[in-house]
């Protein structure tokens, strides 16, 4: 068995006891587990293997994920696990054998789809099957069905050629959403109501399509117009069943510990978590205070109130930040660094006086400054596509989100450290800006950990972040509820802006200790930046030689029941 492997919950009873109670269906499968003759094989060649095997079959151009065809899937399970610790370790590297943790990483993210969540089943949002829009992470925010349609990687308007693969993909919803009719069984009803929202927006977003390549083909127009009803339909068909659904959309606590600490790699409990994020709620509310009582002095931050004041301030809010990162050796600079977080800029939206806007628009139009931190994001993925991580498990989008702490925590992370470092020195009123963003994020953790705990339902949730959210920069109910819908369908995902960041600050001061004298933040973000994005914990691995306990251990948790 290689050195730090966790725990497993069910190990060898897991696809013959728990699928029939979890699919109701029993444990013969056509498909066999798959087998290795043990150490012949390298962490890459798994991975490879692994990852084919985890994309589900395609019956007439639209995934399987029927019950004959998931139980097969969970069954098939067992003999992954096996061949995981088939690998001969005995003389890999240190990167090898993280490498070998992300892997087992994934295959225990897919066994708690199969044993506990069940989002085929469960989540009417997983058939969405379009995207419009870039995410800022390495991949979709929440889980997605393999076969989605990402249409900011088409032309606009598409060739002639792009116009016939999107007509023939976008032609395969009304297939898939009669599949979902059959596969959603489950009882969650928050996530059951927030999957009608899902495709009311899908709705929208294909009418816009529409409007946009209208004419470039006909069968392009046909097969929009089509998915359109299709979507319309669906979510009238969710409607009309959604007062039968009645039971909590949660995990549980324990379910939640543990997926964080052997598919995320997250150090910490539900508990913990709760422990973390209302300390971080209350210093945040308190270091805002003491920033207003300071500056009571000063005048407030006024918006931004034309385009072309916006669009001189984000430009010039780029060229400072990218100034401030070099100047100060915060991290190595790059030639494709500026241009990544320039094109992210977007355009100016008019609002009234007293219009509460975007919650995050409210701080960037008064001071963009303090959101080119955040969107460090931008420079990540550019990173990713321009300096790729020679292992190939870690330059790909790693599944189930594990990559969220890591992100986002680098994201949220850089906010208050910029600011500790220097940038708003000469902008006072603006450091209020980064403790409101850390209340902000703060509260909604709290709501999604009290989802996933079944303490709060959604509107509970929904209430509990916009009371907590300073100024009242959060009166759109609907923008919470979507956040809270992605937490509810990604656990962790909600609490990973400040777990993550609250990991590399440990790091950090770990790092710092370790090298002494010969410390900087520079090296300590070079190295950081080295490792990839990958759980904090495995960079502390690669970084410090230190194992964290839950590599070697990992955590049973009890397989509550989730409808």
């Amino acid at each position: 068995m290689p050195t730090g492997l966790a725990t497993r919950p069910g190990a060898r009873r897991f696809a013959c006891l728990l699928a029939p109670i979890i699919l109701s269906v029993g444990c013969d499968s056509s498909t066999p587990p798959p087998t290795q003759v043990a150490g012949t094989e390298s962490v890459e060649e798994l991975f490879q293997a692994w990852r084919s095997f985890e994309a589900p079959a395609f019956v007439e151009g639209v995934p399987d994920y029927g019950r004959d065809a998931m139980s097969a899937q969970a069954a098939a399970l067992e003999g992954w696990f096996d061949r995981l610790e088939g690998v001969d370790l005995g003389t890999a590297t240190r990167s090898e054998e993280i490498d070998w943790h992300l892997v087992r990483a994934e295959i225990n993210g897919l066994e708690f789809d199969h044993r506990i969540r069940r989002p085929w089943a469960r989540d009417p949002a997983f058939y969405v099957w379009i995207y419009p829009a870039q995410s800022d992470v390495p991949a979709h925010e929440g889980p997605v069905i393999h076969g989605w349609i990402d249409l900011w990687t088409y032309s606009d308007p598409p060739t002639r050629e792009e116009a016939q693969e999107l007509a023939d993909r976008i032609g395969r919803i009304p297939r898939l959403l009669d599949q979902a009719r059959v596969n959603l069984t489950g009882n969650a009803r928050d996530l059951w109501q927030a999957g009608i929202r899902s495709f009311r927006g899908q709705e929208a977003d294909l009418e816009a399509y529409r409007e946009r390549v209208g004419g470039v083909l006909p069968a392009l127009d046909e097969a929009i117009a089509s998915a359109h009803a299709a979507s319309r339909q669906f979510a009238d068909w969710l409607e009309e069943r959604a007062d039968s659904k009645t039971g909590p959309s949660g995990v549980g606590k324990e379910n939640y510990t543990w997926y964080m600490q052997n598919v995320h790699l997250v150090p910490y409990s539900w508990e913990e978590q709760v422990t973390l994020m209302r300390r971080e709620l209350a210093r945040a509310h308190a270091s805002l205070r003491l920033e207003e009582h300071r500056n009571r002095h000063l005048p407030p931050l006024e918006r931004i109130q034309s385009s072309q004041e916006y669009d001189r301030r984000l430009n010039a809010s780029v060229t400072e930040y990218m100034r401030f990162l070099e100047e100060e050796e915060i991290h190595g600079i790059e030639d494709w660094m500026d241009p990544a977080l320039r094109a992210v800029n977007g355009r100016f939206t008019p609002a009234a006086p007293d219009e509460i806007r975007n919650f995050f628009n409210e701080v960037n139009y008064r001071d963009p400054l303090v959101m080119r931190t955040h969107m460090h994001h931008w420079i990540e993925l550019a990173r990713i596509r321009e300096d790729p991580h020679p292992s190939q498990v870690r330059r790909t989008p790693l599944l189930s989100n594990i990559w969220d702490a890591r992100s986002e925590g680098l994201a949220t992370g850089v906010e208050e450290m910029m600011m500790h470092a220097g940038l708003f020195d000469a902008r006072p009123r603006s450091r209020e800006l980064v403790w409101i963003m850390l209340a902000q994020r703060a509260a909604r953790a709290l709501s999604g950990l009290y989802l996933h705990g079944n303490e709060f339902n959604m509107e509970e949730a929904v209430a509990h972040a916009m009371e907590w959210t300073p100024r009242g920069w959060l009166p759109d109910g609907d923008l919470v509820r979507g956040e809270q819908h992605l937490y509810l369908r990604q656990p962790g995902y909600g609490t990973s802006y400040l777990t993550g960041k609250i990991q590399i600050e440990e790091l950090m001061a770990e790092y710092a200790i370790q090298e002494g004298a010969d410390f900087s933040v520079g090296r300590f973000f070079d190295a950081f930046f080295a490792a990839g994005v990958i759980p904090t914990t495995l960079t502390r691995w690669e970084m410090t030689g230190e194992v964290d306990p839950i590599l070697v251990t990992g955590t049973n948790g009890t397989a509550e029941d989730v409808q």
